[in-house]
């Protein structure tokens, strides 16, 4: 009779491979949950400093908003979720983030995510005037929670 990972006196013997196929599940798991939380992150954006700035809690639900300054151009471009927004499309901006909160606020009566906020990823070099139109479009849309992403050092 076959019998799995035992020796001629019955002693279980470890096998390796259902170890490393678990592992690798794991490893495949975080890689997908860490691409999906970086995409949500322009890389042109430079950011301001905060020395004294605290780390965000990781564990609300939350909408990252980039607001990206263009030098030559004077002006604002905005992305939430990959999709660009325009100056005049905020009321588009409020609808998105009106609908992120209204499914957060359904997982938060499961007994997750309580709290529902907008972080705001401002460019060191826009204006106070794009940032306040972002703040505007989520006090529309009915969240008061908002806080701004800033790097700790240059």
């Amino acid at each position: 009779m076959a019998g799995g990972g035992g020796g001629q006196a019955g002693d279980p013997e470890f096998q390796i491979a259902p170890m490393i196929d678990v592992l690798l599940v794991l490893l495949i798991f975080f890689m997908s949950i860490t691409t999906a939380q970086v995409l949500k992150v322009d890389q042109n954006i430079v950011l301001p400093v905060a020395e004294h700035g605290s780390k965000k809690d990781n564990t609300r639900a939350e909408a990252v908003i980039n607001v990206r300054w263009e030098v030559a151009k004077k002006k604002a471009f905005y992305t939430y979720d990959e999709k660009p927004y325009m100056d005049t499309d905020m009321p588009k901006l409020s609808a998105a983030l009106a609908a992120a909160k209204k499914v957060s606020e359904r997982i938060a009566a499961k007994g997750k995510n309580p709290d529902f906020r907008v972080v705001i990823r401002g460019d060191r070099e826009g204006t106070a005037r794009s940032v306040s139109r972002v703040m505007n479009a989520a006090a529309e849309a009915g969240i008061s929670d908002i806080s701004f992403s800033t790097a700790n050092k240059e």
